[in-house]
């Protein structure tokens, strides 16, 4: 665990020097949180894309949900959200997700007009996502296509803490057999809290859906005292 902390402090000291576009260099220049400080203490910021598919090598982002929060409440008057206009084509089977058409992204902005606003609502927060391929992968792929150089960021990942927590709670009788754990969705997730059903692909309220996630298994699988250092990846 010491090795991990080590590691992305010095990598984004690292990252700082060598990055090439000034945003990024920026992003980086403020280093990560704290590892030390505890859930209850701390700042996040959840995030959400919405993408024309699953393959990060050939489909986009086109559309960022950003929600700050900390364990006690949600700041709904800051989050932020936008439509990014994809370097690829909408598939029918992705418009039929997101509800995001052709004549709505025609006018908005290349992500790259909107990142240093994205990175900015990020700076200095603990960066809370549910499955971080999503987030991880598309925007270092987006970026590498866009400005040459890709993007590195911890997370807690809702996903990650909520298998955890539900092998914890596995009898030694469901180990031995091995039956398969539940549903991993977000929506799956919530249920298991008593969390209400929010409908899901939309960046916003899947970011929203993703804080109140965490708020309720900090209470419930978590201590509030739990350091970042333990639950980040």
């Amino acid at each position: 665990m010491q090795g991990n902390i080590a590691s992305w402090q010095s990598r984004f000291k690292r990252l700082a020097n060598t990055s090439k576009d000034k945003r990024l260099s920026a992003f980086y220049q403020q280093g990560v949180v704290d590892p030390f400080g505890t859930l209850a203490e701390s700042e996040f910021v959840a995030l959400d894309f919405e993408t024309t598919g699953l393959d990060p090598e050939k489909d986009d982002i086109v559309s960022v949900g950003i929600v700050p929060f900390d364990l006690r409440r949600i700041r709904c008057a800051e989050a932020k959200h936008w439509l990014v206009k994809p370097s690829c084509p909408l598939a029918e089977e992705s418009v039929v997700l997101h509800r995001i058409t052709h004549s709505q992204i025609a006018q908005a902005p290349d992500l790259e007009q909107v990142l240093e606003e994205i990175l900015t609502a990020l700076t200095g927060k603990v960066i809370v996502v549910h499955y971080q391929f999503i987030e991880k992968s598309f925007f270092h792929a987006a970026l590498m296509a866009r400005i040459g150089e890709g993007i590195e960021f911890p997370v807690i990942d809702t996903m990650v803490v909520e298998q955890k927590a539900i092998n914890n709670h596995r009898s030694w009788l469901e180990r031995l057999t091995r039956k398969p754990i539940p549903s991993l969705r977000l929506a799956d997730c919530r249920i298991r809290y008593g969390l209400p059903y929010y409908q899901p692909h939309h960046a916003l309220s899947d970011a929203l859906a993703t804080a109140e996630l965490l708020q309720a298994q900090a209470q419930h699988d978590l201590l509030p005292e739990t350091m970042i250092k333990d639950i980040w990846s």
